[in-house]
């Protein structure tokens, strides 16, 4: 088992993708050669680490914030580093390189229901890796990663083939006794059982949605008419644990969320009943969740106290065309819960 981080230990760094998210929101989404009308546009930071942390600052957190990671020595690299220092967050992480620019991505959001696809363009991500990275100068509790599959060092193999370069950072991290956490982005592509199960060794959370859950397993979790499997899904979620050392995996999905606990737990809770028209934009509420989830873990929180809180600042986020600017202080955001009540538990 992973020790427990010393006492001394306070915070969140999150590390990864540094992204600038140009939200458009559409009439609807068009095939292709067709058009459609953009209502409006928003600039806004996005990716794992931004989404994170800035979801934790507007919570309220009441510990240290952290990032790490490489943006452009651009307008859109120091339109992130300005965003964050506002936010409180420390920066001394994200470094500006002049090799390439920063990373972005259309987000395309149909104005009903929300529904988004992701343009994206690399950039700086590229070059981010473990060199920029000091393990053991870092005086974190929890260390957030994200996303794989979206950062090419970081994917990449060890020298000896036997693992990636993602898996051997987490695992220089977990050294140190901080506990450390992963995302995955969700993509159409047979990399998931690559490049996700090296990783189930080196991390004490692992927070993903349904479908990369499936992806990572082979697993299909959904029927084709989009009706979750239930069973299936849980046997996904055993099949990963049992090749991990996991303290636990968190499932969160539009119904709600599902957690494994290295105790023998397995619980699930619903999602909020929230009302027609409520829904603004998708984008960022799975950071969101996990937002929540890793504030409720930092604090020693039940974990299906901190899911809830996942929950909660998922819906924020929802409120709102971009990742996070819906989300709200800690008692406001809980609040939501109170107002809307839950579904009942996906599985």
């Amino acid at each position: 088992m992973t020790p427990h981080p010393a006492p001394e230990r306070r915070g969140i760094t999150a590390a990864g993708n540094w992204i600038v998210d140009r939200v458009k929101t559409l009439d609807a989404f068009p095939g292709r050669g067709m058009l459609a009308n953009i209502l409006s546009e928003t600039r806004s930071p996005g990716g794992a680490p931004a989404n994170v942390l800035a979801d934790l600052a507007r919570l309220g957190a009441p510990f240290p914030l952290a990032g790490y990671g490489l943006v452009g020595d651009d307008a859109d690299g120091r339109y992130l580093r300005e965003t964050f220092a506002a936010l409180g967050v420390d920066l001394r992480g994200l470094r500006a390189t002049p090799d390439a620019g920063t990373s972005y991505t259309d987000v395309m959001t149909e104005r009903d229901g929300g529904a988004r696809t992701f343009f994206h363009s690399r950039g700086a991500n590229r070059l981010f890796a473990r060199a920029h990275v000091p393990a053991a100068e870092l005086t974190c509790r929890i260390f957030h990663f994200g996303y794989l599959l979206l950062l090419d060092a970081f994917d990449a193999p060890t020298p000896d083939g036997r693992s990636t370069q993602a898996a051997a950072l987490l695992a220089d991290i977990r050294r140190t006794g901080i506990r450390a956490c992963v995302d995955v982005v969700s993509e159409e592509s047979d990399r998931f059982k690559k490049l996700v199960t090296p990783v189930l060794g080196a991390v004490d959370y692992l927070v993903l949605n349904e479908i990369e859950t499936g992806r990572a397993t082979g697993r299909a979790v959904r029927d084709a008419a989009g009706k979750l499997d239930g069973p299936a899904l849980k046997d996904a979620v055993e099949e990963l644990f049992a090749q991990g050392d996991m303290e636990l995996i968190a499932v969160h999905l539009p119904e709600g969320f599902y957690l494994r606990e290295r105790s023998g737990r397995r619980a699930a809770r619903g999602s909020l009943r929230l009302p027609d028209g409520y829904v603004a934009g998708a984008v960022g509420a799975g950071d969101a969740f996990c937002a929540g989830m890793l504030y409720g873990l930092h604090e020693g929180w039940d974990p299906m106290e901190a899911g809830h809180l996942g929950s909660c600042c998922a819906a924020a986020s929802l409120a709102a065309a971009d990742a996070s600017s819906g989300v709200r202080p800690l008692e406001e955001t809980l609040n939501l819960g109170r107002r809307f009540g839950e579904r009942p538990p996906p599985c």
